[in-house]
């Protein structure tokens, strides 16, 4: 995948940090500095899950402690999102459409930079995203259509190396996003979210290629708790995966 860190940028990389090495009691991973996180072992990392499941504070923390290329989904630069909130009938295509052809730019110029600073890329969505909601706000001729222009595009994009999906309840899930305060977010209900995480599922059975990391994190805050956070980053960088589902259930018991 071009703009991936391959072995030769790796050993520069490493050069550059034995010439200007990291203070007493630190090592670097290629761009990380810390003395108690897991190593990175993957180049493209995608954190996925419902609405008001962390996404974006989890990839971005590891953008932080691991200096890994943050890719963020700019969901509120779409002029169709509050609208489609309040009329989801009339502004569905337009709000999904939208989405595609901005996720696809995003990911293809950010995929295809090349980046000499940061080890691996951690990004909070990934492409098929697209498909899942379009399958819940499109039905009939619209879906159809909108399908056949997805897989024509999804095909040009790289795979993530691993996917981790976040599980959490509907309840906390629904708590998260009034915690966050977004208006137009307001509407958004049980069975919705319900129907969204039916569609994940669905989509993810079917991936018997990708590494797929399905986490359950309902007894988890690694937002609040640092040991939480460390404990997730142990059990989703510390298995050797294979291809396909692995359900892994972080114990915070010890």
């Amino acid at each position: 995948m071009t703009g991936v860190v391959t072995g030769d940028r790796r050993e520069k990389i490493t050069r550059d940090i034995k010439k200007n090495p990291a203070p007493a009691g630190f090592f670097y991973f290629y761009g990380m500095k810390s003395s108690k996180l897991p190593s990175c072992p993957y180049q493209y990392v995608v954190i996925e899950g419902n609405i008001g499941a962390g996404k974006t504070s989890l990839a971005t923390k590891i953008s932080q402690d691991y200096r890994a290329k943050l890719i963020l989904e700019r969901f509120a630069e779409n002029p169709f999102l509050e609208k489609f909130y309040q009329n989801p009938d009339r502004y569905a295509l337009s709000l999904e459409m939208a989405f595609l052809t901005d996720r696809y730019h995003q990911l293809k110029d950010e995929l295809q930079s090349g980046d000499m600073f940061h080890p691996f890329f951690v990004s909070d969505y990934y492409f098929t995203k697209s498909l899942i909601f379009a399958r819940n706000t499109l039905s009939g001729d619209e879906f159809h259509l909108y399908a056949q222009l997805f897989h024509i595009i999804h095909s040009s994009l790289p795979k993530p190396d691993l996917y981790v999906y976040l599980h959490l309840d509907t309840k906390q899930l629904l708590w998260n996003i009034q915690n966050r305060g977004r208006a137009y977010e307001k509407v958004i209900t049980a069975d919705y979210l319900d129907s969204i995480r039916s569609s994940y599922f669905e989509y993810l059975k079917q991936q018997s290629e990708m590494r797929i990391a399905l986490v359950d994190t309902r007894n988890l805050d690694f937002i609040v708790h640092e040991e939480h956070y460390h404990l997730l980053l142990e059990t989703i960088f510390n298995r050797d995966l294979s291809p396909g589902i692995t359900r892994l259930f972080p114990n915070t018991d010890g």
